[in-house]
């Protein structure tokens, strides 16, 4: 994952969000963590089902390169997103290596990085993307990055995944903040289709307070908090319906009301 171009018309990052710009930058570390704990013994060139083009190894030089591509920009108070410098994606040459030699190197990565957030100003518009202040955006953007990412090698490795409610609920919140309008403005072709009159969604987290209407009735998404009767509804832990809107798990096994095809039909068509 990760902008290959900067959106504009981006809902606020902060609306929406739950947690604190102090728990993101400590989540960053915290999330790396958690899976490099999970590496040890493993075979790291096995591929990674959600993301097929790559193995293990492959996925975590894209983690930690996006790490420090955001290190950098926040570091050299660069007044916007430098995507000449992202490396996140050239990971196709990297093969055989281990968790004795990633970990080490994916921990120095996420510590620098939220070590560079921690001593900006939040708001300083430095790094910023559609106008919004880089450290925020960064804090939360790579927050939630390392958790999907976490979740891709565990569920590739066979390692349970587990990962606080509260923390669950600010990838689903950001991703009705960030990920959904990016995905319309990124491929506005394929998302146009998507958008028409009695179309809404309805997410519905049943462990957290958490409840977001999509409404795709207008020229474009519109997100509400709050619990609206909408064409379709998806209900469950707010953790699946993170992995589902990610489009890591099929929606079976959640609890589906209504339009069940809208609702395959928007979660097949915003990618991210």
């Amino acid at each position: 994952m990760g902008p290959s171009q900067a959106p504009v018309g981006v809902p606020t990052l902060e609306l929406m969000g739950m947690l604190s710009y102090e728990r993101r930058c400590a989540e960053i570390v915290n999330q790396t963590s958690l899976l490099v704990s999970a590496l040890d013994g493993f075979d790291l060139g096995k591929q990674v089902p959600s993301t097929p083009d790559w193995t293990v190894n492959q996925l975590l030089r894209h983690l930690g390169h996006a790490h420090r591509w955001a290190d950098e920009m926040i570091r050299e108070k660069l007044p916007e997103i430098d995507l000449t410098r992202n490396r996140a994606q050239d990971v196709a040459s990297y093969a055989g290596e281990t968790a004795a030699e990633l970990g080490p190197w994916l921990m120095e990565g996420a510590s620098s990085l939220s070590s560079a957030l921690q001593a900006v100003d939040p708001n300083e518009m430095i790094a910023s993307m559609g106008g919004h202040p880089g450290p925020r955006m960064w804090s939360r953007r790579m927050a939630n990055e390392t958790v999907i990412h976490r979740w891709d090698v565990v569920n590739a490795l066979g390692v349970p995944f587990e990962i606080a409610p509260e923390v669950a609920q600010d990838a689903l919140r950001e991703w009705t903040d960030f990920a959904l309008p990016y995905s319309f403005l990124r491929w506005p072709a394929e998302t146009a289709p998507l958008l028409g009159p009695g179309r809404t969604v309805h997410l519905h987290a049943t462990d957290v307070p958490a409840e977001l209407v999509i409404d795709l009735t207008g020229p474009r998404p519109v997100v509400r908090e709050g619990h609206e009767k909408a064409a379709v509804a998806l209900r469950g832990p707010v953790v699946e319906l993170v992995l589902a809107v990610y489009r890591r798990r099929p929606v079976e096994g959640l609890e589906v009301f209504g339009d069940a095809e809208l609702l395959d039909e928007f979660l097949a068509g915003v990618r991210f």
